[in-house]
């Protein structure tokens, strides 16, 4: 949409970025940041459980073709992928990026640069990747990045498991959120990634993510420019919870919601750790979890074909 306004600009003009990255850098001192709380002090580069400091890790930047229909376009999606992860997922997909710590340290005007690089290849929005752990660097970077002309939207790809108190510094900078929603079961999110509180923290953000930019709003080339949209990795054995998440979406979130329910899973990692994720997805369990968002009134889902690896 050429006449839209992203909200960091205004937010940018009304000089609400220094208090945003102050704040958000306070938290760092004993970091509680995210739903996690290790309370090191980030800030002199002590290390919790997302293995990361006073400055954020890059795996890799890049016009990336392989996300949703509405976030790629012609031109593509443009990705940077923070190395290392506040969740850690055993059957982590990336497992050499978010366990291994595949990348390198960026300074925020690293950031800000490369930002500005991928709009220029003509990307449709700026898309960070794993981005919970790293928002007062994020921050620090886009003040940059603004001065310096960045104009396209923004999106904070998440896997879910993000504090309110966080989510509200990024009112007002983020139009676009797109966060996993992963498991519905306590346990099977501790067996996961030893976080049992994981349901209930995404439940949490998702609805204060559509609180802050609404349903997923397309311009007249199907591109998404605000909103809302929600992935959900759908596991073998029905472990993902995958109707009572898209009930909890229809009925507490918005019908409206765009959902990608994805097919993609294999086994990574240590995912062999955890009982029933030791097997690809079989086809018939893939196909009964999108019946089942339509049964619970998901309406919206991304059309993009995958490779799916069915066994």
């Amino acid at each position: 949409m050429s006449s839209f306004i992203p909200s960091y600009i205004k937010t940018f003009e009304k000089g609400l970025f220094k208090e945003k990255i102050e704040e958000a850098y306070r938290l760092l001192k004993s970091c509680v940041l995210c739903p996690r709380k290790c309370r090191v002090d980030r800030l002199s580069d002590e290390t919790g459980i997302c293995n990361t400091g006073k400055s954020a890790w890059v795996s890799s930047a890049n016009a990336h073709f392989g996300e949703e229909d509405p976030l790629v376009g012609r031109h593509g999606s443009g990705t940077i992928f923070f190395t290392h992860c506040n969740l850690m997922c055993l059957f982590c997909q990336n497992f050499d990026i978010s366990h291994q710590g595949c990348g390198n340290v960026i300074s925020d005007s690293e950031l800000a640069r490369i930002m500005l690089a991928l709009q220029r290849q003509g990307c449709h929005n700026i898309n960070f990747v794993t981005p919970s752990h790293v928002v007062p660097q994020i921050l620090s970077a886009l003040e940059i990045a603004i001065a310096d002309g960045l104009s396209v939207p923004l999106v904070f790809n998440t896997g879910g498991f993000d504090r309110i108190s966080t989510l509200k510094l990024l009112e007002g900078v983020f139009d676009i959120y797109m966060p996993d929603f992963k498991f519905w079961d306590p346990d099977v999110a501790e067996r996961s990634c030893q976080a049992a509180d994981y349901p209930e923290v995404a439940r949490k953000a998702v609805k204060e993510m559509h609180r802050q930019v609404g349903d997923l709003q397309l311009d007249e080339q199907g591109i998404a420019y605000r909103g809302l949209l929600i992935r959900h990795l759908v596991l073998p054995g029905e472990l993902a919870g995958t109707r009572s998440v898209m009930r909890y979406i229809a009925r507490q979130v918005s019908p409206n919601t765009y959902v990608n329910i994805m097919s993609q899973y294999r086994p990574c990692g240590r995912a062999a750790e955890v009982q029933g994720l030791g097997r690809n997805l079989k086809s018939d369990e893939y196909h009964w979890a999108v019946q089942a968002a339509k049964d619970e009134g998901i309406t919206r889902f991304d059309r993009r074909q995958r490779v799916f690896l069915f066994r």
